[in-house]
This record gives structure tokens, C-alpha cells and sequence, in this order.
């Protein structure tokens, strides 16, 4: 009997679970990847949890930058505090597409000690894909952070990148709501 890595055992598992159709429409939209499974992102989440916490191998995983599914599960295997700032900038810097960036940030780098300190520092980043990680992350600090969180965002809109515009225009919109509900809040106390 054949005995498969892990690695070989959640490509199995991507295999059994492709849709052509949507890696059709992946392709034709433009996707960079040369490996597409077609995988909706519930399936990958599913196999992940299986899968468990093991940072090597999401690491090997990212490092699989020819196929999509790899790289968006790779994430979802690494643990928060096996990641040190340097490589988190470094996996925003290898992005290959928003859709990866999306899930790098969401499932993981907001997760991190130093999220905080980290999209600052992307923020300042000259490529566009740090920044748009940058945006990301930032979005979960609208709450705990809005004016500095609000700051970096208008900061990045005057960048006028066509990548990181929507995002940033979500942050300053999302600060100015929150801002018109507690001036509407503390009027209606008085």
C-alpha cells in the first residue's frame, strides 16, 4: 500500500473535492495560478480543520505558490505565534492575488501579537500588495483603533491605487459612521 506525506494526502483531498467549473471561471477571470482545483473556500476550511495547527507544513504549502488551493490553506495551518514579523511582511510581499491576501490576513496575521504594529508597517510598504494587506488587517482594529485606523486608510487613498482604494475607502466610511453614531448618541443623552 501506498504511503502518502502529508502534503500528498491534502492534495488528494483537493483532487477529490475539484470543480471545474468554478477553476473554469478562475482561469478566465485571470487567476495566476497555473494549478487551479476549484475548491470553494468552506471546503478548504473544512479540510484545514482536519488537518490541524502544523506550521511546517503550511509553510510548505505557501511555498507552493503554483497552486491556489495551497496557498490559501497555508494559512489556516500555521500557528499565530510561530509566524515572527519579518516573515508575516515577507508572506504579504508573495501574495499572488487579493483572494490570497484576504485569507492570509483574515485567518491569520490578524491573529498575530503584533498585528497592529505589523500593518503599519505594511502600510508604508512601496508594493501594493503589502498595503493591501495593510487595509486588511486594519479593518479589525476600526473598532479599538478608529482614528489611527482611519488616518492610515486616507493616507493610503491619496496613494491612489486602484488595489488598495476600495479597502481603504471601507475603513475611513466605516470611522465616519461610527463617529456620526456617537456624536448622534451623545446628543440624544443631553
Amino acid at each position: 500500500m501506498t504511503e502518502f506525506n502529508e502534503m500528498q494526502q491534502i492534495k488528494r483531498k483537493f483532487f477529490a473535492m475539484r470543480n471545474g467549473v468554478i477553476a473554469d471561471t478562475l482561469r478566465k477571470a485571470g487567476s495566476p495560478f497555473r494549478i487551479i482545483f476549484g475548491l470553494n473556500l468552506p471546503q478548504i476550511v473544512e479540510i484545514a480543520a482536519v488537518v490541524g495547527f502544523n506550521s511546517d507544513l503550511g509553510r510548505s504549502l505557501w511555498a507552493n505558490t503554483s497552486t491556489r488551493e495551497s496557498m490559501l490553506i497555508a494559512p489556516m495551518l500555521m500557528t499565530p505565534s510561530d509566524i515572527g514579523i519579518d516573515e508575516a511582511v515577507g508572506m504579504c510581499g508573495e501574495c499572488p492575488s487579493p483572494e490570497v491576501a484576504d485569507v492570509l490576513c483574515h485567518r491569520l496575521l490578524r491573529h498575530l501579537p503584533f498585528a497592529w504594529e505589523l500593518s503599519l508597517r505594511l502600510a508604508g510598504d512601496e508594493r501594493e500588495m503589502c498595503r493591501y494587506c495593510a487595509m486588511r488587517i486594519l479593518w479589525h482594529y476600526v473598532y479599538t483603533r478608529p482614528a489611527e485606523s482611519g488616518a492610515v486608510a486616507r493616507l493610503e487613498i491619496g496613494r491612489m491605487s486602484a488595489l488598495t482604494a476600495g479597502p481603504a475607502r471601507q475603513i475611513v466610511e466605516e470611522v465616519e459612521f461610527l463617529a456620526e453614531s456617537e456624536a448622534t448618541n451623545d446628543a440624544s443623552a443631553n
